[in-house]
């Protein structure tokens, strides 16, 4: 699903990389819902929602939410399985 208010993971590349210590784009999360398996940079990525949205491109649940305020980040990955992250 694609729309005016959509953008690729790359997108969320930025606020990513200020909370985590690696190249997120090229990690690989398993959806919890359906099982699909992708690369970040490659999941749509809405930032018009509440905070910066991550949704699964097969099912279109919500995988990873993240909200930054004031110096502080509030992330959920409820809807991540696993996260592959190579070394």
């Amino acid at each position: 699903m694609s729309d005016d208010l959509t953008i690729d993971g790359n997108g969320a590349a930025g606020l990513l990389q200020e909370v985590f210590p690696f190249e997120m784009t090229t990690v690989r999360a398993t959806c919890d819902g359906c099982g699909a398996s992708g690369a970040l940079g490659a999941l749509p990525v809405y930032e018009h929602a509440p905070g910066t949205v991550i949704r699964c491109p097969h099912c279109d649940a919500v995988q990873v939410r993240v909200v930054r305020d004031a110096g502080r980040y509030w992330i959920e990955l409820r809807g991540v399985r696993c996260l592959e992250i190579r070394a």
